[in-house]
């Protein structure tokens, strides 16, 4: 099944469940993909001794998960795009909703 993740949070125990399941996913040999939206492009910027968000991001990257992430929302932070965070567009966003058999929203 191919499954789409919109994370619009910053907020870490959301996100670190976020990318929990896309991992769990994942393990399950569905495709996923996450588009970062609103201050979910922050994620590379969150630090929590709780909620391990960079070993989830990590293993959603080791096992193929793609990330996409909003170029405007990105510009409104004044952050540019990385190997995590991508530059997408809303077209972006609209071909993976096309795409996927479900959507999960997160934030």
């Amino acid at each position: 099944m191919k499954i789409g993740l919109v994370i619009s949070t910053s907020e870490p125990e959301i996100v670190w469940n976020a990318f929990r399941f896309g991992v769990t996913a994942l393990n399950a040999n569905h495709g996923v993909k996450v588009f970062l939206l609103n201050k979910g492009v922050e994620i590379e910027d969150i630090k929590d001794d709780k909620f391990d968000i960079k070993g989830q991001l990590h293993q959603f990257i080791e096992n193929k998960g793609q990330i996409l992430a909003c170029g405007t929302c990105l510009k409104a932070r004044e952050k540019e795009g990385s190997n995590v965070c991508p530059i997408s567009t809303m077209k972006d966003l609209l071909k993976m909703v096309e795409d996927s058999e479900k959507i999960l929203t997160f934030g």
